[in-house]
């Protein structure tokens, strides 16, 4: 995301995980933080808490969220806890843990929200969903059953486009897409 950002002139804040991004050793991490609990009710609260305190500081009146994979299963989170939300974009976005777990065989994600199991946001966020046609991780098949269930979704497959790699050779499609300039996001 940090790459994608930096084509992007707008004001832009990246906001990571608690427990990533060098914090490992601090006291209160521990494995459960990026593993049962990675999408859990701590974490959201904390990246909520953090996230309105930026937007208190910075006199922030509309936001967009961006997130790629789980940090778009974290956007769809947030989104329903920060007012300032008004759009909500994820890329190759996890948007049913427990579909991606069965799918993968992975232990179920217990500790976790599961943005397929939460209402849907409120109609006055709009949702662009992207996802690469050849993504094994997150299908598309995967984010339809996702999207289909939010009121003000759309989503787009793009063509020879995996999980990983490849995003930023859609990135200024994508952002223009969101059309900044006809709407009063920040």
């Amino acid at each position: 995301m940090l790459q994608l950002m930096a084509q992007d002139s707008h004001p832009a804040i990246y906001l990571g995980r608690p427990c990533y991004h060098g914090m490992l050793r601090d006291p209160a991490c521990n494995p459960w933080l990026w593993t049962y609990g990675r999408y859990s009710e701590r974490v959201v609260e904390s990246m909520s808490a953090a996230l309105a305190s930026l937007v208190s500081d910075n006199a922030i009146t509309s936001l967009v969220l961006i997130g790629h994979s789980g940090g778009g299963t974290l956007a769809m989170l947030l989104a329903e806890r920060v007012p300032q939300a008004r759009l909500v974009v994820t890329l190759a976005g996890n948007l049913d843990i427990d579909a991606w777990t069965a799918r993968h065989g992975y232990t179920k994600l217990v500790s976790s929200l599961n943005p397929a199991r939460r209402p849907p946001l409120p109609r006055h966020i709009e949702q662009l969903h992207y996802v690469g046609e050849d993504d094994s991780n997150v299908p598309p098949e995967m984010l339809e059953a996702a999207v289909s269930q939010q009121k003000n979704a759309k989503m787009f497959v793009l063509n020879d486009l995996g999980h990983e790699h490849g995003w930023g050779d859609y990135w200024a499609e994508i952002l223009h897409a969101m059309d900044f300039s006809g709407r009063s996001y920040e």
